[in-house]
């Protein structure tokens, strides 16, 4: 038996190799991705996520990452998700439908300098989709992270930043993700720490 557990090691850790360099590969996409946060947070805008089952977890976790940083000294920025109100989404979804369940809450609570990040492990969640539309619709700024091949939320012309973790393993999606929005929290605070990237004014 300790044999087949020690053969399988290498085998789990290849599965992880492929999506984490394709994650160093999009450093660009990611960076433009934080550039226009930046931006809009700068312009008084904040940060809408959302996502079931483990991915509303991780809306929950990208929230807090902005609006009660870890690192002392860091700015607080204003976020909040979509899924933690089990009054809000069950009202919700029994009279309009589950995949209207965040596109409702971002009609009533969204304004257009805010922006909407969804999370989906497969990209093809309705919900996630359909919230996205109605957010560019609204005018926010739209940014997904999504799994596998990006799925019906990649091909949406509805978002502006796509960031895939390219595995049809959740389980490492999911750990692709976690490494992706803390990127995401740590440049968007770059350049708000640098004088003049997003106007004049711009100083930590």
């Amino acid at each position: 038996m300790e044999q087949t557990v020690l053969a399988s090691v290498p085998e789990v850790f290849a599965r992880r190799v492929g999506p984490a360099r394709g994650l160093a590969e999009d450093a660009e996409k990611v960076a433009r991705a934080c550039h226009d946060m930046a931006t809009r947070f700068h312009s008084g805008g904040r940060l809408i996520v959302f996502g079931n089952g483990e991915a509303a977890t991780d809306a929950q976790h990208i929230a807090v990452e902005f609006v009660h940083p870890v690192i002392v000294g860091k700015r607080a920025l204003p976020s909040f998700s979509l899924t933690g109100d089990v009054a809000t989404i069950t009202g919700i979804a029994s009279e309009t439908g589950f995949e209207d369940v965040f596109a409702h809450q971002l009609r009533h609570l969204a304004a257009p300098q805010d922006m909407a990040l969804g999370v989906s492990t497969d990209g093809d969640c309705a919900n996630v989709l359909e919230a996205l539309e109605t957010a560019k619709e609204l005018g926010l700024l739209t940014l997904a992270l999504v799994g596998g091949d990006g799925g019906q939320i990649a091909r949406s012309t509805a978002v502006d930043h796509v960031l895939i973790a390219r595995s049809a393993d959740p389980r490492v999606v999911k750990e692709v993700h976690v490494t992706t929005y803390h990127i995401l929290w740590e440049l968007v605070h770059v350049f708000f720490e640098q004088p003049g990237v997003l106007d004049p004014k711009v100083v930590a």
